[in-house]
């Protein structure tokens, strides 16, 4: 059994073999489909047309799909490979065999809508021990990818359960002209266990019932501070959870009583988003002081999973239906669009209670083509609401060493009119703020280095409870707190370890701004 180590290529110790100790035959074919097919794009990042036919008439998943040589009609061998994504944000619609070592897969897309092909979650068994692959992803939707700066899918196997991203060495994103000048992702791969079940995804999964679990753990803790409700079902009859945070027993009727408002995974790809709002949620409903702090003074509410059909059906983009639903803010429809409508008549009401004052709406989402966390803002004639506008990003800047202020960017682009934050931003008056926060679906640079740190799972969740201590910073309740000094809040509990956070994130803005100027924004 080989030693976990938190690095992929020790904990799979063959992952190098798959390129390095190839064979010439495999390496050979590697090198020409890589070199033969790779072509710089410097177009805008959209999503390339779809035609009819071919792997957008894909309407579901490979289940236990066993893959032999053509013309193979004997007894199933160990290295003809099984493949499944009939699961649980699963998704991968086809396999095509190319050769003993290499595979060609068809991302499924989404349901309803062909135009979005970029979430891949499936497991590969009947392995080999020292079987050599190349699994190239040949449709993906989108023309620029982190893929292409060093960002790796992440796998784990029955033996080994926890996520790991592959070495970068072994992973080649490239236009292919063989298959309608899509994009490809390759990568190289050697098992080494011949009876695990190994599972490759586009970033690391939190699915739906990985949700309901944790929920369903916090309420036995029967806190006094936290309700959770349902806001609402969706198409498919799954719950759209709604949590409230504060200290009720604080707040009388002459407290001001002001209101932060939250919402994650309306697109259901975006795994990270999952794992920055449960680090929110895990700080507010903590121990810690500051967290008691904040819940005498604001209300929290928390919609953690917006698009719950989208995420357990393993769409990217997409509900059930096809609809974009941060497209659909306008006018959301109460039987095609359900969660969304509810969510906004939430906001709505909150908006009209005299009782409460909404001051932020902050939408989560994960970004495909940038580094580090940032925001998106709004854009308004009064200058002095722009300023303050800038104060919240500005401060969690300071908090998070892995946050970007010059990636922060505010703009009412047209096309992004049905958009929570844009919608929202017109909707409610001008001492309410709506931000997208977005984060990195590969990697972050602190200050002054220029070598990318890729996100974990943990790192994710950690910059969830920097946003939320962030609040403390803004609304100036640091002196209710019995050490006021900064701190980096290292766990859901009473850990954190002190040090000094007001440092510059200049290095890696710099890095980041060539970048930011020369690549379109979807969110």
């Amino acid at each position: 059994m080989p030693c976990m180590s938190d690095r992929a290529d020790s904990v799979y110790p063959t992952y190098s073999c798959s390129v390095t100790g190839a064979t010439h035959s495999e390496r050979r074919l590697l090198c020409n489909r890589i070199e033969g097919n790779m072509e710089e794009n410097t177009g805008r990042d959209v999503e390339t047309g779809s035609e009819t036919g071919g792997e957008d008439a894909l309407v579901g998943n490979v289940n236990k799909l066993m893959v032999s040589p053509p013309g193979y009609s004997g007894a199933p061998r160990k290295g003809h490979l099984v493949f499944d994504a009939c699961f649980e944000s699963g998704n991968l619609g086809r396999v095509d065999y190319i050769s003993e070592f290499e595979f060609d897969l068809f991302i499924r897309p989404d349901t309803c809508n062909p135009r979005f092909r970029v979430w891949f979650n499936f497991t590969v068994e009947n392995v080999r021990e020292t079987q050599r692959v190349i699994f190239n992803v040949v449709n993906f939707s989108k023309t620029k990818s982190l893929y292409r700066d060093g960002m790796s899918p992440v796998v784990k196997s029955t033996s080994r359960p926890k996520w790991q991203r592959l070495p970068a060495k072994n992973v080649y994103y490239y236009r292919c002209p063989d298959h309608r000048r899509n994009y490809v992702m390759s990568f190289a791969f050697c098992f080494d266990w011949e009876d695990d079940v190994y599972q490759f995804a586009y970033c690391y999964p939190y699915t739906y019932s990985r949700l309901q679990h944790y929920l369903a753990s916090l309420e036995r803790r029967n806190l006094p501070y936290l309700q959770r409700e349902q806001l609402g079902l969706s198409v498919q009859q799954r719950r759209l959870d709604l949590l409230t945070i504060t200290n009720c027993d604080r707040m009388g009727p002459e407290r001001d009583k002001k209101l932060v408002i939250l919402t994650a995974r309306v697109h259901p790809g975006e795994s990270p988003a999952s794992f920055v709002c449960q680090g929110v949620i895990d700080f507010l409903v903590s121990q810690h002081p500051m967290a008691q702090i904040l819940r005498d003074h604001v209300i929290f509410k928390i919609v953690p999973m917006l698009n719950p059909d989208g995420v357990y059906l393993g769409n990217y983009r997409c509900s059930l239906m096809g609809f974009d639903l941060n497209r659909h803010w306008q006018d959301p429809s109460p039987w095609a669009q359900p969660t969304l409508h509810a969510v906004k008549q939430l906001i709505v009401q909150m908006n009209r209670d005299p009782r409460v004052s909404l001051e932020f709406y902050i939408d989560v989402h994960a970004h495909s083509t940038m580094l580090n966390g940032f925001m998106y803002g709004n854009v308004f004639e009064d200058e002095e609401r722009v300023q303050r506008q800038a104060v919240f990003p500005r401060l969690l800047c300071q908090n998070a060493p892995d946050f970007s202020f010059s990636n922060t960017s505010f703009n009412r682009d047209v096309v992004k009119a049905g958009t929570g934050r844009r919608f929202l931003g017109g909707l409610l008056d001008d001492t309410s703020y709506c931000y997208t926060l977005e984060v990195s679906f590969y990697s972050y640079m602190t200050a002054g280095s220029t070598v990318p740190v890729p996100y974990t799972e943990e790192t994710y969740t950690k910059l969830g409870r920097n946003v939320a201590r962030t609040f403390l910073d803004y609304y100036k309740l640091n002196n209710l707190t019995k050490d006021s000094k900064p701190t980096h809040i290292q766990s859901s509990e009473v850990m954190s370890q002190t040090s000094d956070e007001k440092g510059n994130d200049a290095g890696r803005d710099r890095a980041n701004r060539e970048r930011e100027k020369s690549q379109g924004v979807r969110h």
